[in-house]
């Protein structure tokens, strides 16, 4: 599947609507909701084990990818806003937390990601973030970006998975 050309064409997550999708331990993607389906303007047939990959809009930098896979191979849930691609190349925000589910014997089933709307105050304040990550990213390389996402959550007390999440949802809550 090719990815679309992106546009500046912003699809609206409403407080309403839940997205829902899991995915193996590669990340292709198992199943998804209805309201996936709807809002990414993919079949359900399309998007069925492909890489989560394919949704990666290019304005997300990696080094949030990098923070999210370390955490979840630890068996730690993440929260955190995301920029996805739609199949028209327009595109989306939301807050997704993203969990590790495991079998009654404690091994490994599935990914499950919910992703939900974000604020106008959020997106204004992450995508700037974003912006300043790939800025590095493209200029200084991916080494240079994480340095600086590691900087930024000194700056703001966040030391663990945890505190990230709290830190994701708060910022989430937060008006202007």
């Amino acid at each position: 599947m090719t990815k679309p050309e992106p546009t500046d064409l912003e699809y609206e997550v409403k407080s309403v609507d839940l997205i829902v999708s899991k995915a193996d331990e590669e990340g292709r993607i198992t199943y998804v909701n209805p309201i996936f389906v709807k809002i990414s303007g993919y079949t359900h047939a399309s998007l069925l084990e492909k890489p989560h990959a394919i949704l990666r809009h290019p304005d997300m930098p990696k080094v949030v990818f990098k923070y999210l896979w370390k955490n979840l191979k630890e068996g730690k849930d993440v929260v955190t806003f995301v920029k996805n691609l739609c199949a028209d190349g327009g595109y989306y925000w939301v807050l997704a937390t993203v969990k590790m589910a495991k079998n009654p014997d404690g091994s490994f089933r599935n990914y499950m990601s919910t992703r939900k709307a974000i604020t106008e105050n959020a997106k204004k304040q992450i995508s700037a973030f974003y912006a300043s990550l790939l800025k590095i990213e493209k200029s200084e390389g991916e080494e240079a970006a994480e340095k600086a996402f590691n900087d930024f959550l000194s700056e703001k007390n966040i030391e663990d998975a945890k505190s990230f999440n709290t830190f994701m949802i708060n910022l989430n809550k937060e008006a202007v």
